[in-house]
Formats: structure tokens, C-alpha cells, sequence
């Protein structure tokens, strides 16, 4: 999202014309349908942890890079101009919510995404936003 976008949303959040009910009236068949629908707060607590990780920009593009294919810390330092400090301070962050697993073979280090869920998560996030931006 660029940076104008961005601001403009955040405008409108902040905006008291965000649009609102006119009236206040509770529809229960509507409550009743979704309460068991809405998350328990130990799940959003983990769910907003999990984006709260994948809200920086380093750790997104390694993750980009790795959607593709296994690689190795030195090559997501070059692919993402880091250090390979920085890029394994990033990567171990990404593991701790499991994120990214790893190997190893001889003194090199992979890393992969984690499961099919984390590559889903990604592509249907950059598909959402290619069809933003059309």
C-alpha cells in the first residue's frame, strides 16, 4: 500500500465519520449465528502475536524470498541486502512463532516456510493486495 493509501486509512479510523448504526438495535438471530463463530481472546492474543511478527518489513521480505524455495542465511543476506546477523536475528524471530523451520547440512543453515498454511497466508495477503492495486 503506498504511503498516501495508508494515510487515508488511517484518516478514517481516526475520523469521527466513520459510518455508523443509526440505530441502536441488537439483531440476536445475527449475535446467535456468529457467537460461535467469534475468537476466544487466548486465540486472538496468539493470532495478533503472529502479525504483530509479520508487521515489519525484513521479515516480510524474507519470508518472500522463502516462498519460493529453501535457502540459506548467507543467500537471504544477499538477496535482502542484511547482514547475516541481522537476517538470523529476523529468521529466529520468525521461528519462535513458527513461522520458519530450518536444517541443517554440514555448516549451512535452511530455512523454509513453515507449512502450506504460512505459504497460503502470504500469497493470498499478496494476491489481495495485487487485486488492491489494479
Amino acid at each position: 500500500m503506498n504511503k498516501h493509501k495508508e494515510k487515508q486509512g488511517l484518516d478514517l479510523l481516526q475520523s469521527s465519520d466513520a459510518p455508523t448504526c443509526d440505530t441502536h438495535v441488537v439483531h440476536l438471530d445475527n449475535v446467535r449465528s456468529t457467537q460461535a463463530e467469534i475468537l476466544a481472546t487466548d486465540k486472538a492474543q496468539q493470532m495478533a502475536e503472529i502479525f504483530g511478527v509479520l508487521a515489519d518489513t525484513n521479515r516480510l521480505r524474507l519470508l518472500s524470498a522463502l516462498a519460493s524455495q529453501e535457502l540459506c542465511v548467507c543467500d537471504l543476506a544477499v538477496l535482502t541486502k542484511m547482514s547475516e546477523s541481522a537476517v538470523c536475528h529476523q529468521l529466529r524471530l520468525l521461528k519462535v512463532m513458527r513461522l520458519v523451520s530450518y536444517r541443517r547440512e554440514g555448516r549451512n543453515v535452511y530455512y523454509s516456510l513453515a507449512d502450506s498454511h504460512i505459504i497460503n497466508l502470504y500469497r493470498s495477503l499478496l494476491e489481495h493486495l495485487d487485486e488492491s492495486n489494479v
